[in-house]
């Protein structure tokens, strides 16, 4: 036997028992395909005839089952198993203080397999404009480029022209395009400005109650948080005075989690306490264009004179948190920062999403989807605001229905310390639930407020999700909370 034909039976043997290693670890699962012959061959740098012996091997061993013109599979019936987990070093791991401030952030447990889920920030899969989606991908993927490379950080320049006319259409933000920066949603839209602007131990403000990730990513940076109350018009800008920050973070149009929108007197006095002190205030319009008593509210970038105020949108409560799409508009002075900021975050956001939406803002898409999704959202909120008064009457007090994509429910026969029982028992009955508490930097209302609190968000249900999930809460609050 020649040299070259006994390494050929060698490799065709290490093919075989890395194949078995892996079937048995469970990696091949029972009727999984394994790779085609070609492929594998390719990827080892052996000849197809080699890992064709491997695989005849295997079926006679009764590993794999093989058939004419398909992959070969792993044989129903055989028992795998996972690998066993290696054991843990006993030297504890030298973390960053970053990291460290991470572990102490870990989100919540998501329930599944719920009757219905109140989680405020999802919508509705049946509002999404799939046909007219698909087609603006499909024109995207035409639109082929001589080369495939990096592009600028800061986003499409197309898109970024179609975003500033659809701003200034819709919200009255006058800016050019050098002033944008398409970000992956708002999370990192938030996440640049703490990295832009905070060191550790700056001071930043932020709404108290208010957005939970935001207030978690100023602290990852190791900022300092100055929680500023919250009553039914918004952030109390009042409490400002005196006050020496860097930042602001604050959600006008909609106080999230509450509801209120700023009055005008306290879009003055913020913006008058950010010229005056040298801060820089962000805005999050997070959904901004549902409204259903008037037209959206003027934003607060609209009445800055002084270039102080960094405005976010997020295209993931006007069309789906899945594309991880959003903005900054930020001063002109601020854009070079930025912009290495972002390229060294992930270079630059997908560009086949950024073309798609281009071309879906330029063909009107967009507007005519948030029209018809406001229609939509606006029958959700009747339905719900109906059920909660038929279920609950002045039992229930409801604030923030207004505008957005959530209410805020404060239950007045149950008590704050009672709120938390309220959420699990309704989990046990297959309801998603969610209590203010932790909205709170305190994680304490019951100074304010000593009724229970929930958020409840609709958009991502049906009518009939609605009134069983309203359903199931009365059935919880009938039930003997202690």
């Amino acid at each position: 036997m020649t040299r070259i034909a006994k390494r050929s039976i060698t490799m065709s043997s290490r093919i075989c028992d890395s194949i078995k290693s892996q079937i048995a670890s469970g990696i091949y699962l029972p009727g999984a395909n394994l790779p085609a012959s070609r492929a594998l061959a390719e990827e080892l740098g052996v000849s197809r005839s080699t890992v064709t012996v491997a695989f005849e091997q295997l079926a006679a061993e009764g590993y794999i089952e093989t058939s004419q013109g398909k992959r070969p599979w792993v044989r129903h019936g055989l028992q795998t198993s996972p690998p066993a987990r290696k054991p843990q070093s006993k030297i504890a791991p030298e973390l960053s203080d970053f990291a460290k401030r991470l572990q102490a952030l870990a989100p919540p447990e998501r329930l599944k397999g719920l009757k219905a889920d109140f989680r405020a920030g999802d919508i509705s899969g049946v509002d999404f404009p799939a046909a007219t989606w698909r087609k603006v991908m499909t024109r995207a993927l035409q639109i082929t480029p001589r080369a495939l490379k990096y592009d600028d950080p800061l986003g499409s320049l197309e898109l970024r022209k179609a975003l500033r006319a659809y701003m200034w259409r819709s919200r009255g933000i006058r800016c050019d395009e050098q002033q944008i920066v398409v970000v992956n949603g708002s999370q990192q839209g938030i996440d640049l400005c703490a990295r832009v602007f905070l060191n550790t131990g700056e001071s930043v403000v932020v709404e108290d109650p208010g957005y939970i990730l935001a207030r978690n990513g100023f602290e990852a940076i190791g900022a300092t948080i100055l929680p500023l109350p919250v009553d039914q018009d918004g952030m109390q800008t009042s409490l400002l005075k005196g006050i020496q920050a860097k930042l602001a973070y604050i959600t006008p149009s909609h106080q999230y989690p509450l509801g209120g929108i700023l009055p005008i007197g306290r879009r003055q006095e913020l913006l008058n306490w950010a010229t005056q002190t040298g801060a820089y205030v962000v805005e999050d319009d997070y959904d901004g264009e549902f409204r259903y008593d008037t037209k959206p509210t003027e934003t607060l970038h609209s009445l800055d004179t002084a270039g102080r105020v960094i405005y976010l949108g997020t295209m993931s409560k006007t069309l789906s948190p899945e594309l991880r799409l959003g903005y900054l508009v930020v001063p002109h002075e601020l854009t070079p920062v930025f912009a290495v900021a972002k390229r060294l975050t992930d270079r630059h956001s997908a560009l086949l999403q950024q073309r798609a939406l281009q071309l879906f803002i330029e063909g009107g898409g967009l507007e005519r989807h948030i029209r018809r999704a406001r229609r939509s959202n606006a029958q959700r909120r009747a339905r719900l605001l109906a059920a909660l008064d038929h279920a609950f009457g002045d039992m229930v007090e409801v604030v923030g229905d207004a505008a957005g994509l959530h209410v805020a429910l404060w239950l007045r026969e149950v008590d704050a310390a009672q709120e938390g029982e309220v959420v699990a028992r309704a989990g046990q009955a297959g309801l998603g639930l969610y209590g203010i508490t932790p909205f709170y930097s305190s994680h304490d209302h019951r100074k304010t407020n000593r009724d229970a609190g929930l958020v409840m968000g609709y958009a991502a249900l049906s009518h009939r999700e609605i009134a069983l999930g309203v359903k199931l809460l009365q059935n919880v609050l009938d039930s003997d909370i202690k």
